[in-house]
């Protein structure tokens, strides 16, 4: 009992290390991806540092909800690569110690990721969506401009659509406007003006959009007539009270919402339309996302120890494939299930059940003695590596 407690111990922190390297690391490369954007706020629209990094800080919790259980998978097939390359494995078979008592730690390990991961998304990712979405609206308040960006149809006011060629910060000027307007009734109007100038009264949620030498062509739907008028100067008004008191009065998002929020929408609703698949899905994801550091987990164990006589980049890179392959089952499954195409918890719980499967499969073969085929793998990776270093 006590070798076995010191092995039990000497595993768990063996994996311990690799996980706090690949959860850093990973988080570090997620948050770069945002480093643009980030960037482009505080130089271009003058928002302080120290609001964009709580803003980063908020979003933060999504990424970890995907970042733990790959850091779980790759820390424990790097462990047992190691103990597998160094002979350990060998010595402790030796030693009448089989595969199957060396999961304990391991199981030990995921659940603590699982817990972790579960922190995150009931608690953390939905008060960080909520949070992110109330600063960033604040944000934007004061400076409407960020919530424009070039090329890009705009729908954030209500009845009102806005697109701009190019935007100058520093001027608030906007370049090529294209708005269509339906806020009249039986009205459709279509503003062009080749350019214009922002200015706002943040305090009442009223920003005015002045346009210069432009367009305005106006269809009447009722009476079917349609007319023109050229103008030298005109003023939208875009008005952004309405999305204020949405989020004064507390209505979310299913994304930003409790297990409890979640369950009462669901008992309440009486259609079986897409936003009731959307919602059934995001209440399963909540579980089915932690506990894929089980199924992941166990099947490091057996990768980790048939590869151990290739290099740690290698299992580095073969947990990152398997996760890339557990990610696109949830993909695929999250898209089926949404649409109604296949039952929610299937289409959420199928990649747990896949690489679970796989993993208890090739965890019998490994404990067995018995070899599986490690080789193509490597050599389809060496060949994409090889690729892409001649380009």
């Amino acid at each position: 009992m006590k070798i076995s407690f010191i092995i039990y111990r000497y595993v768990f922190k063996e994996m311990i290390s690799p996980f706090v390297i690949n959860l850093i690391f990973f988080t570090f490369v997620f948050l770069m991806v945002e480093m643009l954007k980030v960037v482009n706020m505080v130089v271009n629209y003058n928002v302080g540092v120290f609001t964009v990094l709580i803003m980063l800080a908020y979003f933060t919790p999504y990424f970890l909800t995907y970042i733990i259980p790959m850091s779980i998978m790759i820390a424990v097939l790097l462990t047992f690569l190691r103990l597998s390359g160094d002979n350990e494995i060998i010595a402790l078979k030796t030693s009448g110690i089989s595969i199957y008592e060396l999961l304990p730690p391991v199981m030990l390990f995921c659940l603590l990721g699982c817990l972790l991961t579960l922190f995150m998304t009931i608690y953390a990712m939905p008060w960080g969506r909520l949070s992110f979405k109330k600063l960033t609206y604040k944000v934007v308040s004061s400076n409407l401009e960020i919530g424009f960006k070039e090329r890009t149809f705009n729908d954030s006011f209500e009845d009102v659509v806005l697109y701009v060629n190019k935007i100058d910060p520093n001027a608030k000027e906007l370049h090529d406007i294209f708005i269509e307007d339906k806020r009249t009734q039986n009205i459709i109007s279509t503003v062009v003006a080749p350019k214009g100038k922002l200015f706002s009264e943040p305090d009442k949620y009223v920003y005015h959009l002045l346009l210069y030498n432009g367009v305005i062509y106006q269809v009447d739907v009722k009476n079917r007539s349609t007319n023109y008028i050229n103008f030298e100067t005109y003023e939208v008004r875009l008005d952004i009270k309405q999305e204020a008191s949405r989020l004064e009065q507390g209505m979310k998002h299913r994304k930003e919402m409790s297990l409890v929020e979640l369950w009462n929408y669901l008992s309440n609703s009486t259609r079986r339309d897409n936003e009731y698949y959307n919602t059934l899905m995001e209440l399963h994801k909540k579980f089915s996302i932690p506990i894929a550091c089980f199924a992941l987990g166990l099947l490091a164990v057996p990768l980790g120890i048939q590869s151990g006589y290739t290099k740690k980049s290698f299992g580095l890179v073969l947990g990152m494939v398997f996760f890339l392959i557990y990610y696109l089952l949830l993909t695929a499954g999250l898209v089926f299930g949404e649409t109604g195409a296949c039952p929610p918890v299937i289409g959420m719980w199928f990649p747990n059940i896949v690489m679970g499967a796989l993993g208890l499969y090739l965890l019998i073969k490994t404990a067995n003695e018995r070899q599986f085929r490690i080789g193509p793998i490597a050599n389809l990776l060496k060949g994409i590596k090889s690729r892409l270093c001649r380009r």
